[in-house]
């Protein structure tokens, strides 16, 4: 196992609490977790990336991971491409919790649903599977870097995550993110009172400009 990595300063956390991860998907278009849904809306997640990859049937590293989560630790688990497969049931759940950790995003299936509802624990996945994986002890690797549903994950990342998906940011790329999201955010509100009384969703938008037909 590698050392586990560096916290996400809190602060940094903080900027991005009251904003939308859609709201970074007007700005960019890699770092998103394409295909993961959270188990429960509405939900908010921020933390640091602690990073498992595991062989299609193997768990052992995800179990040994877990005993080693830190409050506001997100534990992030690329399954190799199995989805079928659930390595998160209703055990580990409840460890990640005891824990301390912020969620989890699983880049596979997950199970033991009416269980781990009552834990109230945030998790990304791809939904529910009977199926579900070994201890092998076979191989597997914590902290390293993995791909979840497109993005290049590294341990140490700022998972940001809401009832839209979830995305992965380098700590230094959240620095002033807040502020940003929430000025695109803040500029919306003027809009809706405009459209409420009849103006136009594309003249804001700008769509009614670009338009090849205008």
């Amino acid at each position: 196992m590698n050392d586990m990595p560096e916290q996400v300063d809190p602060a940094l956390l903080d900027e991005l609490r009251d904003v939308c991860v859609s709201t970074l998907g007007h700005l960019r278009d890699h770092g998103f977790a394409i295909g993961l849904s959270p188990n429960r809306r509405p939900v908010k997640v921020l933390g640091t990336a602690v990073t498992v990859r595991i062989p299609h049937l193997d768990s052992t590293a995800v179990h040994l991971a877990v005993d080693h989560l830190r409050p506001g630790d997100v534990l992030v688990v690329d399954q190799s491409g199995d989805h079928s497969r659930s390595c998160f049931g209703g055990l580990v759940s409840f460890t990640a919790k005891a824990r301390g950790a912020a969620g989890a995003v699983i880049d596979g299936s997950i199970n033991d649903h009416d269980e781990t509802q009552a834990y109230d624990f945030p998790v990304f996945s791809r939904g529910y599977s009977p199926l579900t994986t070994r201890i092998g002890a076979i191989e597997g690797a914590i902290n390293v870097p993995v791909s979840i549903g497109g993005a290049v994950v590294r341990p140490g990342d700022l998972v940001f995550g809401d009832s839209d998906g979830v995305a992965f940011l380098l700590p230094e790329e959240a620095v002033g993110l807040g502020a940003l999201l929430r000025g695109k955010e803040q500029a919306e509100v003027p809009a809706r009172e405009k459209i409420a009384a009849g103006g136009s969703i594309a003249e804001f938008s700008g769509a009614i400009v670009h338009h090849p037909r205008r």
